[in-house]
């Protein structure tokens, strides 16, 4: 045991909760309409606490279990028998925190999912989705990337989720938006972001975040968590600059979201080769993310007309696929002997053993979510009502308006009979007739 190490992976778990709640939460909440950004939140919150719960219930050992045959992790840890404060097999720290590290993968891949169908999916649909995808889909493609299954032994190259996590929630996002259908508004009246503040705050909360997404994917505090913490942040600065340069050039005008969102793609794009490549190196890779990202969302999404609400995977599913096959470009074993050299070191093969990584991560992610869609559509329907699409989820589902504005509040006050439709501990859009069927 180290106490270093297991410093490092503590403070990485709370990083990676910080960018999820409250990074995550409000950069996707500052995307959507005013109207949505609570039950958008509540997809982040919701997830958070329900994948934990089966992370500890089932999910660790499916997806890090002993294994059986290369396919499946078991059955032994269970509840989290066995996960306790020795150091676990082969690392310096202890097992339960490397368990409670990866359980904060596990939601927030989850969570990511929810950007595909913002506005318009069923809370009571979404739920068990976290439930079933987080143990059918992602345990099994961590055990088999990470936890010691077939793909790990292929040779396949990850080194903190660029096919288990950036792959497998961009494609399901897609695959939920299709299943689940088109927002009513979309694509002619579709609201711009509410409020892009939220989204600014949020994706700086992720970035500062991603540092112990990356760097603790090490697994240790030294040199090889060091050299994450900079391909991180160079990556992202690349695709930051290489977006807005874009904006300016192709529209005229360099903005606030453009850059964010390149910081977004650099992060996405690096993640699965942070230990694996050099730092000058992660320049390529950050900025040919922006360029082929902002062809995804500003090409291929305005052909084909598919509507993943919050570009999800424009960004986690083509950025992930594009930083799975530049770890088999640009890796190198000067950098880190334990992976692999890539194409420009002289071995073509690792970028056919990463392009496997990429075909198994789209299959298992479209095959799965569609399917786990269809079972749960036997039960409830996956998208609210046109009704409680009009009036935006927040209050039709949640029961909760986002903003209070002064009217709103004075209608909370009694009043005597006969002034009005509002009775104390009633709605206080029902009390403000202009509001009725906003």
């Amino acid at each position: 045991m180290d106490t270093g190490d297991t410093t490092w992976i503590i403070v990485s778990t709370v990083l990676v909760m910080f960018m999820f709640m409250p990074g995550l939460a409000l950069f996707y909440g500052g995307l959507v309409g005013q109207r949505n950004i609570l039950s958008t939140v509540m997809h982040s919150l919701s997830a958070f606490v329900i994948v934990t719960l089966v992370w500890v219930l089932w999910g660790y050992s499916f997806a890090f279990g002993p294994g059986i045959g290369g396919m499946f992790g078991g059955f032994d840890f269970l509840g989290f028998d066995g996960v306790g404060m020795d150091a676990k097999d082969g690392l310096t720290i202890p097992h339960l925190i490397f368990a409670c590290y990866q359980g904060m993968f596990a939601a927030i891949t989850t969570a990511l999912i929810s950007g595909g169908v913002a506005e318009r999916i069923r809370f009571s649909a979404w739920v068990p989705f976290c439930i079933l995808w987080v143990s059918l889909v992602y345990a099994p493609m961590a055990f088999w990337a990470w936890g010691g299954g077939w793909l790990s032994k292929l040779g396949g190259l990850d080194f903190a989720g660029g096919t288990v996590v950036h792959i497998l929630s961009g494609v399901s996002a897609l695959v939920a938006a299709l299943v689940v259908g088109k927002r009513r508004s979309f694509p002619n009246k579709t609201l711009p972001p509410h409020n892009l503040i939220f989204f600014m705050v949020g994706g700086m909360c992720l970035w500062f975040g991603w540092f112990g997404f990356n760097a603790g994917s090490a697994l240790a505090s030294g040199g090889l968590a060091s050299l994450a913490v900079v391909t991180t942040q160079v990556a992202a600065a690349a695709g930051g600059v290489l977006w807005m340069a874009m904006g300016k050039m192709l529209r005229g005008k360099a903005t606030l979201g453009g850059g964010v969102t390149g910081v977004i793609a650099g992060l996405v794009a690096i993640t699965p080769a942070a230990g694996f490549v050099s730092v000058l190196s992660a320049i390529p890779i950050g900025a040919l993310a922006s360029v082929i990202c902002y062809w995804g969302l500003h090409v291929v999404k305005a052909k084909l007309q598919y509507d993943d609400s919050l570009d999800v995977f424009g960004i986690h599913g083509i950025g992930g696929i594009w930083g799975a096959i530049a770890t088999g470009i640009f890796s190198s074993t000067k950098v880190n002997p334990a992976g692999a050299d890539g194409l420009i070191h002289g071995n073509a093969a690792q970028v056919g053993i990463q392009a496997v990584d990429v075909l198994v991560a789209v299959g298992l992610a479209s095959v799965g979510t569609f399917v786990i869609l269809k079972v749960i559509s036997l039960f409830t329907p996956l998208r609210v009502t046109e009704e409680q699409e009009l009036t935006g989820l927040d209050l039709s589902l949640h029961g909760e308006n986002a903003y209070n504005t002064f009217e709103a509040v004075r209608s909370e006050l009694p009043r005597p009979l006969g002034q009005g439709d509002f009775s104390p501990g009633g709605s206080p859009v029902a009390a403000i007739p202009e509001m009725k069927g906003v």
